[in-house]
């Protein structure tokens, strides 16, 4: 009979270690939701980024409105007819007094 309780507490205490320090232990679980969750918050930063970059994608193949738009505002380009008339901001006329 002893022979059997000291075997079963070899098993529990086996089971207990495997709990607290072995693979697949509490806080090797733990470690790993930390993990998962983080790799959640990029993955959904990197959807957001998606999204935004096939907007942008899409709207370039529909039109050339956003060809324009971009060549004006990013290279400072304008079309053959048109005159450039710089425009001075109020702040910017303000500090010139």
């Amino acid at each position: 009979m002893k022979v059997l309780a000291l075997v079963l507490a070899a098993f529990l205490a086996a089971i207990q270690a495997q709990l607290w320090v072995g693979r697949g232990s509490i806080p090797h679980v733990a470690q790993l939701r930390e993990k998962l969750a983080d790799a959640q918050a990029e993955n959904d930063a990197a959807r957001a980024r998606n999204s935004q970059l096939q907007a942008e994608l899409r709207d370039l193949r529909e039109g050339l409105e956003m060809v324009e738009e971009k060549a004006r505002f990013e290279l400072g380009m304008i079309k053959s007819d048109e005159i450039f008339v710089p425009v001075a901001s109020a702040a910017a006329s303000s500090g010139r007094r």
